[in-house]
């Protein structure tokens, strides 16, 4: 048996360089910052990012909610948007990078951030293999909590998943090594400030918020070293919340279990690692009606980022249906934002008004096809709904 000590000792050299880094960014953790108190900074300069593919399409229609509702702060100047322009795959490939440099200089400007879709490149693309914009862009403002709300009412759905954002199985996606043609290795990466970070942020809603049960989600018993150690720090920071029951289950039941009606309504706040909060929340989106209704929020304590969950659908605008695309999950993303900054009753109607439009009432057909709804016509329905001065009322009627 022939063994290539070339190879070995390449990969050796490759793993001691990311162990430094990753050890380093553990001291950078442990000197972390304050949080930025969003809700009183003014004026509070907001970025829209149109992203690329579908993204321009449906930012826009969140952008329209969004100055309807903030139309006072707007005018007053409490509130300022910061157009971003030139997140694109076209220009992050020109350049070689996740985020060109000047694009990130502006973005640092701006502590809260409306995020359309961005194109990763895979495999058969005529991309380079550059890094997922929405990964850089969590790295670099450190966004590390993925809060991702959904909610379907008719069902008894009210679920909550808490994403660990900047670690697990993504962060080192890129840096991964091919020993030989015959072996490559990828890397997870878990520690324990960055698990401390996020599940205790996951107690805290939950506390606030009088909601009864926090769910970690791991595969603790197969991948023992980083899903244990972040199991094992859910556990010793649910003893500090002696009123919230704690529980854990591993990703593949858990996968089942929030397809099955007599236990998914048992399940409140979720907290887990970063590829199964990717893959369950997915799952959990299509109960709701599809990726294409949910959005999520990306928290850390000096920057905030509001996105939609799915991608940006470049088949759509190759064949023309662009403007077919369904604006609810950024408009979604845009209630989380609105809850962040201290309109919480505003981004609370939002949310009545879009769990009508897209759930309840279904007054009109989004098909993403010709012959459904534009996403111009989505959003005048949306907005239609949201000046109804019963909206409430209507509601808990359309619940009932």
């Amino acid at each position: 048996m022939k063994i290539d000590i070339t190879a070995i000792k390449a990969a050796e050299k490759h793993l001691g360089e990311l162990l430094t880094t990753q050890l380093e960014r553990v001291e950078r953790l442990k000197d972390a910052e304050d949080w930025l108190d969003f809700q009183n900074l003014r004026p509070l300069r907001i970025g829209i990012i149109g992203g690329d593919g579908i993204g321009p399409y449906i930012s826009l229609e969140a952008q329209r909610v969004l100055e309807h509702i903030l139309a006072d702060e707007l005018e007053s100047g409490k509130i300022i948007f910061q157009f971003i322009e030139g997140l694109t795959i076209e220009n992050r490939a020109a350049v070689g990078k996740a985020i060109p440099d000047d694009i990130l200089r502006e973005i640092k400007k701006c502590p809260i951030l409306l995020k359309g879709p961005t194109t990763t490149p895979r495999k058969g693309d005529p991309w380079p293999n550059i890094e997922s914009a929405n990964v850089a862009m969590r790295k670099e403002l450190d966004l590390f909590a993925n809060v991702r709300p959904v909610r379907v009412p008719e069902l008894d759905i009210d679920w909550t998943f808490f994403r660990e954002n900047t670690e697990g199985a993504y962060v080192l996606g890129s840096e991964g090594i091919k020993v030989t043609d015959d072996l490559t290795i990828d890397f997870k990466v878990i520690t324990r400030p960055g698990a401390e970070r996020i599940i205790r942020l996951a107690f805290e809603y939950a506390a606030e918020n009088n909601i009864s049960r926090v769910t970690a989600v791991t595969k603790a018993n197969v991948i023992k070293t980083t899903d244990g150690l972040f199991l094992d720090t859910f556990e010793r920071i649910a003893k500090e919340y002696p009123n919230i029951e704690a529980d854990d289950w591993y990703i593949d039941i858990m996968t089942a279990k929030l397809l099955d009606p007599n236990r998914r309504t048992q399940f409140k706040v979720f907290v887990l690692p970063n590829l199964y909060g990717d893959i369950l929340t997915d799952e959990a989106a299509q109960l709701q009606g599809g990726v294409g209704t949910a959005g999520s929020a990306n928290i850390g304590r000096r920057y905030a980022m509001f996105e939609a969950i799915h991608g940006s659908a470049p088949r759509m605008v190759k064949e023309g249906r662009a403007k077919y695309a369904d604006p609810f999950s950024m408009i979604r993303a845009g209630a989380m934002l609105l809850n962040r900054i201290g309109y919480g009753d505003r981004g609370r109607n939002l949310e009545m008004a879009l769990d009508i439009c897209g759930q309840l009432e279904k007054r009109i057909a989004i098909t993403g096809r010709p012959g459904g709804a534009t996403a111009r016509e989505i959003t005048d329905y949306l907005l239609e709904t949201l000046a109804d001065p019963n909206l409430e009322g209507n509601w808990r009627q359309h619940q009932s």
